[in-house]
């Protein structure tokens, strides 16, 4: 799918921060392969049913429904031909809220949630209206415009992750010290000294947003990279050790098969064809 090329964002300027497009129009860009953009893919579902697979898992879409696939993520669009709605593409700086901005951030987003009926009717204006601006002539006073209005539908879809990061500051923190630093550190013991926690008051922060150890967020988050590598790019299990640094293929293999159940040439090889 070529949906990568389609996207022409410049320096500045409104074209780029955020773009839309119908289902139609994916449709017709739509190869059926995977791919893994460098921006933000929200869409508002108006009517079903359809699936995508968002890093490996499958989801069903229905009517009046959500998908956020966020940067880097690997996903494909497995049957939409009957989905109706809007697709939004725009680059992590777009939002110009405070809130909207650390929801943009989290690495952990939710793929797809139904939107509830009494917030339809806002979600369904606040699309409607972006979409409205985005198809304007370009002006210099409206430049701001399109950022503000992505803003107001962010908000009004109130993702289910929504609540996590500004509740929990040492995990706030943490995270985004693992999204910049996981390929190079895999202990937890690195991440609570960079960021001058005790071990015990880091883990159980991460426990309470997440559920999760800190050691066990570092090992998922190093496995999906890793199965990201493996999936799209192709990658051997020797590029990936390199890639995700581990002093060497054997090494990553242990890991991989640790956490997964299954060797990393294993778990690509049974992957369906492009």
């Amino acid at each position: 799918m070529h949906l990568i090329r389609q996207m022409t964002y410049q320096p500045a300027g409104r074209a780029a921060s955020v773009e839309t497009m119908t289902f139609a129009h994916l449709r017709e860009l739509n190869d059926g392969g995977s791919q893994r953009a460098d921006f933000h893919v929200l869409a508002v579902i108006d009517t079903g049913p359809g699936s995508v697979t968002v890093d490996f898992r499958l989801h069903r879409l229905r009517e009046r429904a959500a998908i956020w696939i966020p940067p880097g993520a690997v996903h494909r669009w497995d049957d939409i031909a009957e989905v109706t709605g809007h697709v939004v593409l725009f680059i992590p700086a777009a939002p110009v809220t405070d809130a909207t901005r650390e929801l943009v951030a989290f690495p952990d987003l939710a793929a797809y949630w139904p939107i509830p009926d009494a917030d339809w009717p806002y979600v369904d204006t606040a699309r409607h209206h972006l979409l409205l601006e985005t198809s304007a002539p370009p002006s210099v006073s409206s430049t701001q415009l399109p950022g503000i209005l992505l803003s107001a539908l962010v908000a009004r879809l109130h993702p289910p992750h929504a609540d996590i990061p500004l509740a929990h500051p040492v995990f706030r923190s943490f995270r985004s010290s693992v999204e910049a630093n996981f390929r190079q550190h895999h202990d937890a013991g690195y991440y609570a000294r960079a960021l001058g926690y005790a071990p015990r008051t880091l883990s159980r922060a991460v426990q309470q947003a997440t559920g999760r150890t800190a050691k066990a967020y570092i090992v998922d988050r190093i496995i999906l990279e890793a199965k990201r590598l493996l999936a799209h790019d192709r990658l051997t299990a020797a590029r990936c050790a390199t890639t995700l640094g581990f002093p060497d293929a054997s090494n990553f293999s242990v890991f991989f098969r640790k956490a997964t159940g299954v060797p990393p040439g294993a778990w690509q090889a049974a992957l369906p064809p492009e």
